[in-house]
């Protein structure tokens, strides 16, 4: 069981490092001049040769690349991600302030998404080929085809522009609260964006789960269980357990759908989120702010696959190595 650990550390540290290696060279393989995507437009093109050189040497474009790369991976290191085009910020202060609501949105997306889908997907699969299932397989994938921003624009049509009951942007008052007040404006603010993605992603989850227990009940201890009468309600304990197994796999895989999905949300609802970043970033040729965003978004993603990877061997046993006795 150690070694499968270090095993998959060691694994992932070097994916991690080829993400690096990939977040640090498609910028610098874009066509154009460094100076495009370092600095606004409308100043581009009045640089003299001298401060076109001073901006290179003020990022460090004046080296070699293996020395840049080895300075980029330094800057890491230390949370040093350069300064914002845009915002003339450092890069790490704005996603600081940006990650935590995103996390706080998909986390609870990944969260109702998981339960939803798989409860729905259990009760599909206990009553398969029934009108019941026909129905939820019907309405999940209708929900499922329906693109984010669509759901998003038609929840704040119904719920924040005909009936009031919703805010239709941001994620804070516009005036100063604090305790209980302000917990409530947050949430009241999140409702929205949460339900949309929910929405967006409880598809998959409800079709592995419903796949996963329709397995399972074939298994032959289901039916030696139910040959030897076993109450149903404890069948359905027992097959639901080990149909939790890839649930807890696509889950994990699910959060890099997840964050691209909170990007068109976030943008939908104006939600101060890494997403709403990444598309202003985009539109103002934010070239560091979008490394280090996309850097985040990596690192986020294969810590997730690498806790997937150590903890599902606790989950099932039946994955682990054998141990080898010796003679």
């Amino acid at each position: 069981m150690g070694r499968h650990v270090v095993r998959t550390i060691l694994q992932y540290a070097l994916v991690l490092l080829v993400a690096l290696s990939l977040n640090f060279l498609l910028p610098r393989l874009a066509p154009g001049d460094a100076t495009d995507y370092l600095l606004p437009p409308e100043l581009v093109g009045s640089l003299t040769p001298a401060q076109r050189d001073q901006v290179l040497a003020q990022y460090g474009l004046d080296q070699a690349l293996p020395a840049q790369f080895v300075d980029y991976l330094a800057g890491v290191a230390q949370g040093d991600l350069l300064t914002s085009v845009r915002f003339g910020r450092p890069v790490s202060d704005l996603l600081v302030e940006r990650v935590g609501w995103t996390v706080l949105l998909v986390g609870g997306s990944l969260v109702l998404s998981t339960a939803l889908g798989a409860w729905l997907g259990f009760r599909s699969a206990w009553r398969r080929g029934t009108a019941a299932d026909t129905g939820s397989l019907g309405g999940v994938m209708l929900a499922d085809s329906l693109p984010p921003f669509f759901v998003g624009m038609l929840l704040l049509l119904v719920f924040s522009v005909e009936l009031g009951w919703f805010p239709s942007f941001g994620a804070l008052p516009s005036i100063d609260t604090s305790g209980f007040t302000l917990v409530g404006e947050v949430a009241q603010r999140l409702v929205l964006p949460l339900v949309t993605l929910t929405l967006a992603n409880i598809g998959p989850m409800y079709l592995v789960a419903r796949s996963a227990l329709v397995s399972e009940l074939q298994e032959d201890y289901v039916m030696m269980a139910e040959a030897k009468g076993l109450e149903a309600r404890q069948i359905r304990r027992h097959a639901q357990r080990n149909a939790l197994l890839p649930i807890s796999t696509v889950t994990v895989i699910g959060l890099g759908t997840l964050v691209g999905g909170a990007t068109v949300v976030e943008t939908v609802f104006s939600y101060p989120g890494l997403g709403r970043l990444i598309f202003e970033s985009v539109l103002a040729r934010d070239y560091p702010v979008l490394q280090g965003a996309f850097l985040l978004l990596i690192v986020g993603v294969i810590l997730a696959n690498l806790l997937n990877d150590v903890l599902y061997p606790l989950l099932d046993p039946r994955v682990r190595r054998p141990r080898v006795n010796a003679a």
